[in-house]
């Protein structure tokens, strides 16, 4: 069979696969040459660093991103959805996450989603600066909701491990953490971002009525 020729693609998909497999620390241009069979001069006619290389990860992670999108819904719904399609990128791209959500991207794939939301509240009637400022919000909140989920996260909320032991808490000294250690040592991750959303959402209308009722 003959080799498939060498691309910014295929060397795209070869980090991804590696970073999966292994983490983002392991990614180099020599690891990569490897991964592929080539020779690791050969990978910079199609990207020029290790850096461009870890932009085409997160661009080509977010470009699978399928916005599902109803104009006749109401906002709050459309913000549902939006929020929901970039949190899917966890499930399928557990460790490559860490890598979009570090990355500044100002290409289409990075900016398509920013785009999506701000056009969502602006014609929901939010003028520029509420619409910044609470994109902003939303995605302080997503980006922490996804380090969460794949394991990037403080002491008082773990994840995958034990690490609140009631056993192991004094209950002099931290009442409610040794009462409350079972909660403390769970996390549903699909309940946790549903509740959370639905807040940022209910603040949001709160915001609005606050907003109406002086004019």
């Amino acid at each position: 069979m003959p080799t498939e020729p060498l691309s910014r693609g295929r060397i795209v998909a070869t980090a991804i696969d590696l970073i999966e497999r292994e983490g983002a620390d392991a990614v180099s241009m020599r690891r990569i040459a490897a991964e592929l069979g080539v020779g690791v001069m050969s990978l910079y006619n199609h990207v020029p660093n290790k850096d461009a290389l870890l932009n085409g990860v997160a661009e080509a992670v977010l470009s699978e991103i399928e916005f599902t999108d109803d104009p006749g819904a109401h906002w709050t719904e459309r913000v549902r959805m939006q929020a929901r399609a970039f949190r899917q990128i966890a499930h399928d791209h557990p460790r490559s996450t860490m890598v979009v959500v570090s990355r500044q991207l100002h290409s289409t794939a990075g900016l398509l989603p920013v785009e999506r939301a701000l056009a969502t509240l602006r014609g929901a009637g939010f003028d520029g600066a509420d619409a910044v400022r609470m994109l902003r919000m939303f995605i302080a909140y997503i980006v922490g909701s996804l380090l969460r989920e794949v394991g990037v996260t403080p002491t008082f909320a773990p994840v995958h491990s034990r690490l609140v032991k009631a056993e192991g808490v004094d209950p002099a000294l931290f009442p409610e953490v040794h009462s409350l250690a079972p909660l403390l040592d769970q996390c549903d991750h699909e309940a946790e971002f549903e509740f959370g959303l639905e807040l940022l959402i209910q603040a949001i209308e709160v915001h609005v009525a606050r907003r109406e009722g002086t004019r």
